[in-house]
């Protein structure tokens, strides 16, 4: 018997442990359906595409995309301690102040979220309106310093956008280098910020390899969790909450496998309906990236990372091409002037990143694109089975509003000029797979046949539909979600920062005690902040 049980060591999951056990009067166990972090890849920045596909990886696919050439999309999750922390390209950006704004969730506006962002991190360059020190997260400047990277942004400025050195800070318009969760080169994940710094607490329990089946609902009030470990059935209870925080595919999954979901299918899959909540796993949002490669002839892409050289540089002192993220180097734009924020942000990496990430690199080369940060489209997660261990039905139906196109395709065009400016032709000189014109319909061919997710999804359990403004499941007592499933709508960024702020913010929900406050901003910084 547990205070709290958790499900789920993620961006989330690894924040709440760590704080809910903060008070050494009260009992949390957190659940994790894969292994501990003890993988060499993990921590090896470079080595993040090394995990896809692996035992660390839930390895999801959508269902036949119906608008994109109803090609199969490949959903990389975490099922490690860190969950998607451990194997992501650990940019650190927030999103936009008008995405929390536009939540319209009572105590979710940015200003309100802003010291739970601070109070998570470390950042190197210190303390400011809008970083903080001392948290548990270090931010750092990226140590692998490509000279592709450096041309990217460049490129950025000679067409004609300015430069950012701070994604995080006043303004998010921009080219520039990313901030990323490293601390001396390495992954600062989630697990390894937050939980393994008090892994001896003695009232903190971490159960792995443990997958929960469902939650356990008595009298209306979630009691516990059954999962199961080797074939073995292994049941914990909590006397105060359940929180579940498995991410935007399996938080809804796990909802619905315990009866809370829609009624029809639930009931057409034999589901007993503890609730019927028809939104739960609807709201599906994620990042689509439109990926634009140019080989080239200089040796100086990842695939050169691996050299004996290099790895020295990385054991002896934290640098060099095995810190890599991927992409380093990016930029926030608008695909129109009458947008008041960012539709866009270009992700730029010195390597081929092929068929979603999945394919080998065969060249030296250089790979970017835009990432579409304000899609209309919505898509659904639903149960395909009741076997709790059969993957859910993912369908992101990218690209369902005609307009998303439209902005996809004026994206691709901004990429396209930034390949033609002086700061990247040393590195363009081959494209790879390039669209067969500029026109507007092969541009459109091109965005359906080759567009993929970047990884980012969001809103299946969304505050305002299936969770009230403290995280809790509506209609029933006892059990809240936190994680990025309960965004009603995508931040405008990759979405960890976020996902774990959401995990401080909970922490103090469910301990009840008032929202972290900091000084108001100082002014003239209050401008469009991510």
């Amino acid at each position: 018997m547990y205070d709290y049980v958790i499900v789920g060591a993620g961006s989330a999951g690894c924040v709440l442990a760590a704080r809910l056990s903060e008070d050494p009067d009260v009992r949390v166990c957190l659940v994790e359906a894969g292994p501990a972090d003890t993988a060499q890849n993990v921590h090896v920045p470079v080595a993040f595409g090394q995990l896809f596909r692996t035992q660390l990886d839930w390895d999801y696919d959508t269902h036949d995309e119906p608008h994109l050439d109803r090609r199969r999309i490949y959903l990389p999750r975490g099922r490690v301690l860190g969950g998607t922390s451990s194997i992501n390209t650990m940019i650190y950006v927030r999103g936009h102040r008008s995405d929390f704004d536009g939540w319209n969730q009572p105590g979710w506006s940015f200003d309100e979220l802003l010291p739970y962002f601070r109070r998570s991190e470390d950042n190197e360059r210190g303390e400011s309106t809008y970083h903080g020190v001392g948290g548990p997260l270090r931010v750092s400047d990226g140590r692998a310093r490509n000279p592709m990277a450096a041309a990217f942004v460049e490129a950025g400025r000679q067409a004609g956008y300015g430069a950012n050195d701070d994604f995080n800070g006043a303004e998010q318009d921009g080219f520039g280098l990313f901030q990323l969760t490293q601390r001396d080169g390495r992954r600062a994940s989630t697990a390894t910020a937050f939980l393994h710094p008090v892994a001896d607490r003695p009232n903190l329990t971490v159960e792995v390899n443990l997958q929960v089946h469902r939650v356990l609902i008595e009298n209306g009030r979630a009691v516990g969790v059954v999962g199961q470990r080797l074939g073995e059935d292994i049941e914990i209870r909590a006397e105060r909450e359940v929180v579940l925080s498995g991410g935007a595919y399996n938080s809804p999954q796990l909802l619905m496998l315990s009866g809370i979901g829609p009624a029809p299918l639930l009931g057409a899959l034999g589901v007993p309906v503890v609730l019927d909540q028809p939104q739960v796993g609807q709201n599906l949002q994620d990042h689509l990236l439109v990926p634009l490669i140019y080989a080239h002839s200089h040796p100086i892409s990842l695939l050169a990372a691996g050299t004996p050289e290099n790895l020295e540089l990385f054991m002896s002192e934290g640098r060099g091409p095995m810190t890599a993220n991927g992409p380093e180097a990016g930029g926030f734009v608008r695909t129109s002037d009458a947008l008041a924020a960012p539709d866009v942000e270009f992700l730029a990496a010195p390597v081929m990143f092929a068929d979603n990430g999945l394919g080998t690199p065969t060249d030296h080369a250089l790979s970017y694109g835009p990432s579409m940060l304000a899609p209309r489209s919505r898509g659904s997660v639903q149960l395909a089975l009741a076997d709790p261990t059969a993957k859910p039905k993912i369908v992101h139906n990218y690209l369902a509003e005609e307009s998303d196109l439209d902005d996809a395709v004026a994206a691709l065009r901004i990429g396209l000029d930034i390949a033609r400016q002086p700061a990247l032709t040393p590195y363009v000189e081959r494209p790879y797979r390039p669209p067969a014109s500029e026109s507007d319909a092969d541009l459109r061919d091109y965005v359906r046949q080759y567009a993929h997710s970047i990884y980012h999804p969001a809103g299946t359990c969304a505050m305002g539909a299936v969770v009230d403004a403290e995280l809790r499941v509506v209609g029933v007592d006892g059990l809240r979600v936190a994680d990025a499933s309960v965004m009603p709508r995508l931040v405008s960024g990759n979405p960890n920062a976020a996902t774990i702020a959401i995990g401080e913010k909970a922490a103090d929900l469910i301990k009840g005690v008032a929202a972290a406050t900091e000084p108001a901003l100082a002014a003239g910084a209050a401008g469009p902040a991510r």
